[in-house]
């Protein structure tokens, strides 16, 4: 499974996780490089690689540092981000600093190898798409390809799975999307735990568009299905 765009990059500085997830990710296929500081880190991605795994907890730097960093030396390089911080405010942090995904610890080394594999499928399918595609639903402007989104003409600072999240309600504008298909689409069929993080996201694009959950102009809450963008132009 060694990717042409280069091996994983690990970062973590605790050997007792770095060992056993080096050994897990070469059972799995992937060419590994393992650094332990931010620096280093930032050098190794700059020399390409095909997803990063960042630990927030590093000696010289805020994970959340590199990881904006990152974006900078590595702008399409998927980024599963490692953490200990399991507050909603620190993960929204993370996601909007540039993580693609994150995975709290104590983890599943399964858990964690089904979302690496999604953010490289998916990373795989974004190159060399010929033109681009344009969703709109009242003034809400998605361009799937450049992946940028706009209400009137503000542009939105969407973290990679809000923009996923937006774009599949855009384009069944006035249909109820089920939390089942949202899941399977933006997260990936090898989803494990609730559907909490769904709701949080909803929460977060809520807020950057200005909706109200109480009176929503846009996304609408259907009790025990899921979710519909409101139709219309």
């Amino acid at each position: 499974m060694a990717s042409p765009n280069g091996p994983v990059l690990l970062v973590e500085d605790d050997d007792g996780i770095a060992t056993p997830l080096s050994a897990a990710l070469r059972g799995d296929g992937y060419e590994v490089r393992r650094v332990a500081t931010g620096g280093d880190a930032l050098r190794a991605a700059a020399q390409g690689c095909a997803a990063v795994v960042l630990d927030l907890g590093l000696p010289d730097m805020d994970g959340v540092d590199v990881c904006r960093r990152l974006r900078g030396v590595a702008p399409g390089t998927p980024v599963l981000m490692l953490t200990a911080r399991t507050s909603e405010a620190d993960v929204v942090v993370g996601l909007d600093a540039g993580a693609d995904d994150y995975v709290t610890k104590p983890f599943r080394l399964a858990e964690l190898l089904a979302r690496l594999r999604a953010l490289l499928r998916r990373a795989a399918t974004e190159p060399g798409r010929p033109t681009h595609r344009t969703l709109t639903a009242h003034d809400v402007r998605v361009d799937v390809d450049a992946r940028r989104a706009w209400v009137g003409e503000r542009e939105l600072e969407l973290t990679p799975k809000e923009f996923d999240l937006l774009a599949l309600l855009v384009s069944e504008a006035g249909t109820v999307v089920s939390r089942e298909r949202i899941m399977r689409q933006v997260w990936d069929t090898n989803w494990f735990g609730s559907t909490k993080t769904l709701d949080m996201h909803v929460s977060w694009l809520r807020r950057k568009l200005g909706d109200d959950a109480n009176a929503p102009r846009y996304l609408t809450t259907v009790r025990g299905v899921g979710f519909r963008f409101a139709g219309g132009s």
